[in-house]
């Protein structure tokens, strides 16, 4: 005898369950159950109604194995229900069948719902919404897709979520779904005519499609696989793919060329034979800043030259009033050679300017003119230099000031503290403070602008700020030079 299983909607879950847990209750073989969806033609032969159990009646069975079935069953194989039968007879008998991958029950319906998964993961990506102005005038939403599968109801509650202010809907050739801004309703499917095939905005769309295309990632193997061509009929940017890949390679090797400089993966080259205690003696005579720079640049003294792309000297007017001295050059400046043009830089620039400080009038420069990383990945996380580090690079730095002799040199930092004065001293302990350096310069301390980078608290990051621009300020009142204007 043949038993008839009648769901009311291809994707009945519910109705699938209660006639699951019926059928097993009884014993029924799969082979004796007949599946059907309300509406489909019925077979040569009427199988017999079933019976369903009382309210007593029952089992329970592994989450997972729910979890797999309500995604199987948006399958589109017509033997979806027969598998998931057969499926859970399988899980009654041996409760962890579903942990056995290779098993080849297991295998199909999973190998189902990962499909059915894929379908809805395509939908959410290659549904594109046109817009239209409705009876009333106002504007609603309209977008066509055809998906493998029967996933609209599982789709669709991802386009509530994302577009939950507009009024739109998604209309497929089995199944359609509108949302209101208040309930989703599921309805028939439509024809493809009945969606709108252009707007205005499909324009503005392929512009932004055309400017995020990077061709030095191109992979048309893996595009085709994760944009299969059938999808390409229905996105307003398809049109734009054929030249885009055509012209990849020539857009390629023009972003090489205009990229900038990489870190050096080699040690730098000496630009003159590297320098002795004497000649770094000499330094602090030199009068001229360029034959200073010349000279640091093929600097030996540390390890740090090796891993650096390039040494970092200072800049600004040779004979500025002010000068200020920070750790280190960081990422963008070991790459840019230019010292103080990263974040960092970017926020004493902008504190700068609250202070009323113009920093064209000013010389920055740092204790050490390396570099100092550590490779992590593909980043190069900054290290703190050490004494000896310091030491060694500190002839350039009091070269520097040899050269410039400014009334005033602001140490930013610690270690600016330490190569200045020439010896380990807490930033706590000086600033607000005016001392005498080797130069005969006065200068005081405040913190390096990276420092309020790395406060995690948001009002504490404030606060230390307006306390950094309140030193920069008495920089200002300490020399009236340096103000703007």
């Amino acid at each position: 005898m043949t038993y008839l299983a009648e769901l009311a909607s291809p994707v009945d879950l519910e109705g699938w369950r209660r006639w699951a847990r019926a059928f097993a209750l009884a014993g029924t073989p799969g082979e004796a159950i007949e599946w059907r969806v309300a509406g489909e033609e019925a077979g040569l032969f009427q199988p017999e109604p079933a019976p369903l159990p009382g309210a007593e009646a029952g089992f329970s069975v592994p989450r997972r194995f729910l979890q797999l079935a309500e995604t199987a069953i948006c399958h589109r194989d017509p033997e979806r229900f027969a598998l998931l039968y057969a499926l859970l007879q399988a899980v009654l008998r041996q409760r962890d069948i579903l942990a056995v991958a290779i098993d080849p029950l297991v295998a199909r319906v999973g190998g189902m719902a990962k499909a059915v998964r894929r379908d809805i993961h395509k939908m959410h990506a290659f549904v594109r919404f046109r817009a239209i102005e409705d009876e009333g005038g106002g504007q609603q939403f309209i977008a066509w897709f055809e998906p493998e599968h029967h996933i609209v109801e599982a789709a669709a509650p991802f386009f509530q979520r994302r577009f939950a202010a507009m009024r739109w809907s998604i209309l497929t050739p089995e199944r359609s779904v509108h949302w209101d801004g208040v309930e989703l309703r599921f309805a028939d499917g439509v024809p493809r005519s009945a969606a709108p095939s252009e707007d205005a905005l499909e324009e503005l769309w392929r512009s932004y499609y055309a400017a995020i295309f990077n061709p030095a990632r191109l992979k048309v193997q893996a595009m085709r696989s994760e944009m299969p061509e059938k999808y390409w009929k229905n996105l307003p940017e398809a049109r734009l793919i054929r030249p885009l890949v055509e012209n990849a390679e020539r857009r390629a090797r023009e972003m090489v060329a205009a990229m900038p400089a990489l870190p050096n993966p080699q040690p730098q080259r000496p630009a003159m034979p590297s320098l002795g205690a004497s000649a770094m003696a000499e330094a602090q005579a030199v009068t001229r800043l360029e034959e200073l720079r010349t000279q640091a640049a093929g600097c030996r003294n540390c390890p740090l030259w090796a891993p650096a792309t390039q040494t970092v000297f200072g800049e600004g007017p040779e004979h500025a009033s002010v000068v200020f001295v920070g750790e280190q050059p960081g990422d963008s400046e070991d790459l840019k050679g230019r010292p103080f043009v990263g974040p960092a830089g970017q926020l004493f620039d902008r504190a700068l300017g609250e202070a009323g400080l113009d920093r064209q009038k000013v010389y920055v420069t740092n204790a050490v003119k390396h570099f100092k990383f550590e490779p992590r990945g593909k980043r190069r996380i900054h290290q703190k230099p050490n004494t000896g580090e310091i030491r060694a690079c500190r002839p350039w730095l009091t070269g520097e000031l040899a050269t410039i002799r400014p009334k005033l040199v602001v140490a930013l930092g610690a270690t600016a503290v330490q190569s200045l004065i020439g010896k380990a001293t807490s930033l706590r302990s000086v600033r607000g403070q005016v001392l005498k350096t080797d130069n005969d310069a006065e200068m005081m301390a405040t913190v390096h602008p990276s420092y309020l980078l790395r406060v995690p608290d948001e009002a504490l990051r404030a606060s230390e700020y307006a306390k950094f621009v309140e030193d920069l300020r008495l920089v200002g009142e300490h020399d009236p030079s340096v103000r703007m204007g």
